[in-house]
């Protein structure tokens, strides 16, 4: 039998973490370990119950979500912690930072149980996931400005041409199937050549790599 998911729930708002907590716990696979109410909890919790995914909010007093997030993936025991960032709003701009900072990925949290438990397990396997009602505008809205300039090429010049090829089409949402479809090869060396890239570029996962294909301009929006 499978370990079931290490989820740590991060919400100032006692009805959101039950709700979370009421769809959570009829899953086998998924168990909650925690809840915390702040960001100095969140980091608190993360290092003593070692969640495989932490839900995290971004709005909370003492410590936002995007300041523990910065703390938890800065930290080197916890690196296995992945973060799933959950927000009312879809044009926060905290939310692209949130990336930034480490996060997997993001939810909005009106998303239904389904998209929300497909969210959990995605991130929790390595994957980025990011909510495709959301993603291009949010990222076009942070990135329009931001051109491949001189320090953009020297980040990107650490990739052979193949990695530049598959890191822009990671940057446009393609899985490593698609990938390999695009650039014909197979999805085992599609993969090979997304994990080099990533850790060229010391990317954490697939999520901070679209934000650096955005922010070089190797992806326009």
């Amino acid at each position: 039998m499978n370990v079931p998911i290490r989820v740590l729930l991060v919400d100032d708002e006692r009805l959101v973490r039950s709700g979370f907590r009421l769809l959570l716990d009829i899953e086998d696979d998924i168990t909650v370990v925690g809840e915390a109410t702040t960001g100095v909890e969140a980091v608190a919790l993360a290092r003593s119950t070692r969640p495989d995914v932490l839900l995290m909010d971004i709005r909370m007093p003492k410590m936002d979500g995007i300041q523990a997030t910065r703390a938890i993936t800065a930290a080197p025991d916890l690196r296995g912690v992945r973060i799933l960032i959950l927000t009312t709003y879809d044009t926060d701009a905290n939310v692209f930072e949130g990336l930034q900072a480490g996060a997997s990925g993001f939810l909005l949290k009106d998303a239904g149980p389904a998209e929300l438990l497909h969210g959990i397990r995605v991130v929790a396997a390595g994957e980025a996931l990011l909510a495709p009602r959301i993603t291009r505008r949010l990222i076009a809205q942070f990135t329009a400005r931001r051109t491949a300039d001189a320090a953009a090429e020297q980040r990107l010049s650490v990739l052979t041409k193949r990695e530049r090829e598959v890191l822009g089409l990671v940057g446009q949402g393609l899985s490593n199937d698609e990938i390999g479809a695009a650039l014909f090869l197979s999805p085992a060396t599609a993969r090979t050549h997304v994990s080099h890239a990533m850790v060229k570029l010391g990317a954490r996962d697939r999520a901070q790599m679209v934000v650096i294909a955005y922010q070089t301009g190797l992806v326009t929006p």
